[in-house]
């Protein structure tokens, strides 16, 4: 969001003037933290049912790629029926014209074995068509489910595309304002700026002292170091959580928000 300032711009920056910056930088983001923070979980949610609709999609192919296997597996064992059967009429039809009991045998045997073949044949049959109704099962329950959820996340990505549309504008104004102040912190700073405010769950790296405590942490700051601070001579952080501290004064002194 907020960019890298230029070198030339911050190199005789006076301290007090670093924390001006940081804490109007801060002041900004809390606002566009504000923002996001309305949509909410909204985000989250839409990305995941967006997610769950893919699994089903994927799901109702694979059912249905598989379907279209096994019914081409009910057509082979039909033709392996069909082959079977007239060869046992063939065979019928040889044991008529048989010569010795050897023969006769053998042509039973044969007569058997194929026999045995389209038993067999007919098992799997029964076994694929079983399973082709449990998949069509299958596919109609995702389908009815694919339904379900593609209704809810239009009506989440309804109300997130309205909050969107009713804070768009004031976001960008504020991303503005970030990217302008940005640019007058020094890149090391700024990185330590990012870098801290990414690890807060509030998203606050500079923290003002109220009631002698860090406003971001709440842990006790000793008098000597408020003294430092309220000097605005050098960058203090707080030695609990590692934020960067300013005075109450900084308060009344700087811009906040999407102000000028």
């Amino acid at each position: 969001m907020a960019k890298k300032a230029s070198k030339a711009t911050t190199t005789d920056m006076k301290v007090e003037d670093k924390l001006k910056a940081l804490y109007e930088l801060q002041c900004v983001d809390n606002e566009i933290f504000k923002i996001h923070t309305l949509r909410g979980e909204l985000p989250l949610e839409v990305q995941d049912l967006e997610d769950e609709l893919a699994g089903l999609d994927t799901r109702i192919k694979k059912l249905e790629e598989d379907i279209d296997n096994l019914n081409k597996e009910v057509s082979h064992k039909k033709t392996e029926i069909t082959n079977s059967e007239e060869l046992i009429k063939k065979y019928n039809e040889q044991q008529m014209n048989v010569r010795n009991n050897r023969e006769y045998e053998s042509i039973s045997k044969e007569i058997e074995f194929q026999t045995l073949e389209i038993e067999l044949a007919e098992k799997r049959i029964k076994e694929y068509t079983g399973a082709i109704e449990q998949k069509k099962e299958s596919i109609d329950k995702s389908k009815a489910a694919y339904e379900d959820r593609m209704k809810d996340l239009d009506a989440k990505k309804g109300e997130l595309d309205k909050i969107i549309d009713e804070t768009a504008k004031e976001e960008k104004k504020l991303e503005k304002r970030a990217d302008e102040i940005a640019k007058k912190v020094e890149e090391r700073l700024l990185n330590a700026y990012q870098r801290i405010k990414n690890n807060t769950q509030n998203r606050i790296a500079v923290a003002s002292v109220e009631r002698d405590a860090c406003s971001g942490c709440f842990n006790r700051i000793p008098p000597q170091r408020q003294v430092d601070i309220q000097n605005r001579k050098k960058l203090i952080v707080c030695e609990y959580c590692g934020r960067i501290l300013v005075d109450p004064g900084m308060t009344d002194e700087v811009n906040c928000g999407n102000k000028k």
